[in-house]
């Protein structure tokens, strides 16, 4: 796989190493990307906007406003784009970066970005030694982004030694390696998988509502796992404080559980795999009244009907879907999940327990047991991230036999 149709954007800080970039732009359009440019006020002391316009085929962007007053929407910079390279990456940018200093175009639109991130650091020997630069390095590793380490030679200054910013042949093989493995990963290519998250809330009054404390963190995790592994997924969420930026997940926002049975039923028959991890309300009231409830009585009785059971529909409406289940369960966990694999037309169920530190609503983490009709399968305390990957490997395993 070559870098063909693949957007990058480029962010020039001002380092004597902008020079390099001019044949580096050059190499990615020649193997058929689309690049971007960007640069901070500083890099224009170096490089012109002309001649990166002339490699680019698309205008270079400074600031936050062009001459004409036009906004250049950092927003939509980083979203456009497939992966951000920051090179040169001064020590000055560098530290902006990885502690949310945000005061050029450049910072602004890193901070908005949600692909992958590489840096390809550039200065002098004793700069790029120093324990300030080191840690902020580690710092945006740690975050996930990609550092290609600066290489020894001659430096601007006449001394010799490590941090003159990678060759653009070395930047551009690293970008190009990272789009062959991310290829190579997309073991769910060509799959549609449909993913419900978070609660449900069911209206009491046009102020008050019944639901739970889901807080849509495993579904999410899910959706972005999934993404990446090259799915199209259609992501139908309760009200969660959750947020998702990227342009292979179509997100639903519902609010009760006839919504979002409504929802999933629009794309049921399109889908390869269904994951349904939201937490929906059993009951919902009877009645809903037009007007705030009135503190009257010391008691208050509400008549609950049960909602639509969506997971149980889907099961019986099940023709070529391969269906998860999620059982969040206090008591006799392993016997329940079973019993709703069963009663629901599960392919598989993955069971957390409220009586397991760390896991269920609003943590940052899960411990899972996976179930099908024959296997069972024991995870540790992990990340939700690791949870999703966790369980996303069970399903393509099972997809396999």
């Amino acid at each position: 796989m070559s870098i063909s149709g693949k957007k990058i954007l480029i962010a020039i800080s001002g380092g004597i190493a902008a020079y390099k970039i001019h044949f580096l732009i050059r190499d990615f359009v020649k193997k058929g990307a689309e690049v971007q440019v960007i640069m901070t006020p500083d890099a224009e002391q170096f490089v012109t906007k002309l001649s990166i316009s002339t490699l680019s085929k698309k205008p270079v962007y400074t600031d936050f406003y062009s001459d004409n007053g036009t906004w250049n929407s950092h927003v939509e910079l980083a979203l456009w784009a497939d992966v951000m390279l920051v090179a040169p990456c001064t020590a000055n940018t560098l530290s902006k970066m990885v502690h949310g200093m945000c005061d050029n175009l450049v910072i602004a639109t890193y901070m908005s970005a949600k692909c992958p991130v590489f840096i390809a650091p550039a200065m002098d020997l004793d700069m790029y030694v120093h324990p300030s630069t080191r840690k902020n390095l580690e710092m945006a590793e740690s975050f996930g982004h990609v550092v290609i380490p600066a290489e020894s030679g001659e430096l601007a200054s006449g001394l010799i030694g490590q941090g003159r910013m990678a060759e653009p042949e070395t930047i551009s093989n690293t970008i190009e390696n990272f789009f062959n493995s991310q290829q190579e990963a997309q073991t769910l290519r060509g799959k549609v998988v449909l993913i419900t998250a978070g609660p449900t809330y069911e209206a009491l009054d046009p102020v008050r509502f019944i639901g739970n404390h889901s807080s849509g963190k495993m579904g999410f995790s899910l959706a972005e796992e999934a993404s990446k592994r090259g799915a199209k997924v259609i992501l139908i969420s309760g009200p969660t404080a959750q947020t998702i930026n990227d342009k292979n997940v179509e997100l639903h926002k519902i609010t009760s559980a006839k919504e979002m049975l409504a929802k999933v039923f629009e794309f049921y028959d399109t889908i390869d795999i269904g994951i349904a991890s939201a937490a929906v309300a059993d009951y919902a009231p009877k009645e809903v009244a037009k007007e705030k409830i009135k503190k009257n009585d010391e008691n208050l009785t509400l008549e609950l009907v049960k909602n639509p059971d969506i997971l149980k529909t889907m099961g019986e409406k099940k023709t070529h879907q391969f269906l998860v289940g999620f059982a969040l369960e206090t008591q006799n966990e392993e016997e329940n999940a079973k019993g709703k694999l069963e009663k629901k037309n599960l392919d598989m169920i993955v069971l957390n327990s409220l009586r397991d530190e760390g896991a269920g609503f609003k943590n940052d983490t899960n411990k899972i047991k996976i179930f099908t009709r024959t296997e069972k399968k024991e995870f540790d305390l992990k990340s939700k991230d690791e949870v999703a990957k966790d369980i996303l490997n069970f399903v393509e395993s099972q997809l396999l036999k």
